[in-house]
């Protein structure tokens, strides 16, 4: 699979879609890939903060748990309710359906610290 355009990515492989102040938070396709079959994910707290790397969320797979971490600081609006029951929907649609949360953003500068996907897409060849 590509890595989508119009996105951004940190080095543990989550990735944010930015759109005005609210950011849409989930884990790449590299990612779930490497984690295998999802069997559960702890949803973050609506109205929790969290600040930039700060752990929000953890995904669980038949080979491990991994953390999931904020990409941007900012206040849980959203969860996606539909990945308690199906968890599943990550490996399937990381960049779609898979999404995990909405953040405000609190801290639009942070979005300097994060890859694009051309950045991304030469960070995953560097990593292989």
């Amino acid at each position: 699979m590509s890595v989508p355009e119009g996105l951004f990515y940190t080095k543990e492989h989550e990735w944010i879609k930015i759109e005005g102040k609210i950011g849409t938070i989930g884990i790449t396709d590299h990612a779930q890939v490497a984690l295998g079959d999802i069997t559960f994910i702890e949803l973050p707290t609506v109205g929790k903060s969290f600040k930039q790397t700060d752990p929000i969320s953890t995904v669980e797979s038949v080979k491990a748990a991994s953390d999931i971490f904020a990409p941007m600081s900012g206040k849980v609006i959203k969860v996606n309710d539909a990945l308690g029951k199906t968890p599943e929907i990550v490996n399937q649609s990381p960049y779609e359906k898979g999404w995990i949360a909405c953040i405000e953003i609190s801290n639009e500068k942070e979005k300097d610290t994060l890859m694009n996907s051309g950045a991304y897409s030469e960070y995953l060849k560097e990593a292989h």
